[in-house]
């Protein structure tokens, strides 16, 4: 067993779409950054990579380089789970915990479940997707941005 943790946070801005794995959320703003910005995948990637050994989200899709720009964030994950399968590893588990004052995360639950189980190729039971407020306090309180956090667990893929 191989664990890793990921935690990713983007400013919220007026004129962006709010995208969290991979579910467009109406909202009145949406979260900023050189990518569509969804914490939720960027923070499971950083997990599987970390559980893997392979460094973090920046080292394989640099913010830098304009072919991300706008990029969707799940061909992010569909990539990194390529990666690891190729290094013999395979997602056992992973939890996920959004930290949002606004909106509420618990109505596209289950639709970010279904895309990031179709993405990893594994089971939605393999997948736990919560999310708290930060009771008014700091930056996310004042509904400035989100933050998500991951824990990821890799086993070693049963080759037939």
């Amino acid at each position: 067993m191989r664990v890793g943790f990921g935690f990713d946070v983007h400013q919220l801005k007026t004129g962006r779409k709010l995208i969290l794995g991979g579910v467009d959320i109406p909202h009145s703003k949406g979260l900023t950054g050189h990518s569509d910005a969804d914490v939720l995948i960027h923070a499971v990637v950083d997990a599987l990579l970390g559980a893997a050994g392979m460094g973090d989200i920046g080292m394989h899709f640099d913010d830098a380089d304009e072919k991300h720009k706008d990029a969707d964030s799940r061909m992010f994950l569909r990539r990194v789970n390529a990666m690891i399968m190729e290094q013999g590893l395979a997602v056992s588990n992973i939890d996920i915990t959004v930290v949002a004052e606004a909106p509420k995360i618990s109505p596209y639950a289950q639709q970010m479940k279904h895309n990031l189980a179709a993405d990893l190729g594994v089971d939605k039971r393999q997948l736990n997707i919560k999310a708290t407020k930060n009771e008014t306090m700091g930056f996310i309180g004042r509904q400035e941005g989100i933050a998500a956090y991951a824990i990821a667990a890799l086993t070693d893929r049963k080759i037939p």
